[in-house]
């Protein structure tokens, strides 16, 4: 089956930005603890997509944005946690 590239990359687009929306929403309405690891994997997942969608075309400024965004998920994944942000 026949895929075109463009479509592709929207959807993927899409399903990254959903990923972040979906965190942000999320932590705004109360139902997803920002400390959580579950938190952290939708940014970052979501981040990383949109960071590999920004690459070609080349835009800078996505570049920098998902970029750091991702690595900022990234650290929060991999930091420490105490016991009570479990």
């Amino acid at each position: 089956m026949y895929y075109d590239l463009a479509v592709i990359r929207q959807a993927a687009s899409f399903a990254g930005a959903l990923l972040i929306l979906i965190g942000y929403a999320g932590q705004q309405m109360g139902w997803i603890n920002p400390r959580t690891a579950f938190y952290n994997i939708l940014n970052a997942v979501g981040s990383g997509i949109l960071l590999y969608i920004a690459l070609h075309p080349f835009q800078i400024g996505f570049i920098v944005l998902e970029g750091v965004w991702t690595i900022i998920s990234l650290y929060a994944l991999a930091r420490p946690r105490k016991m009570a942000d479990c």
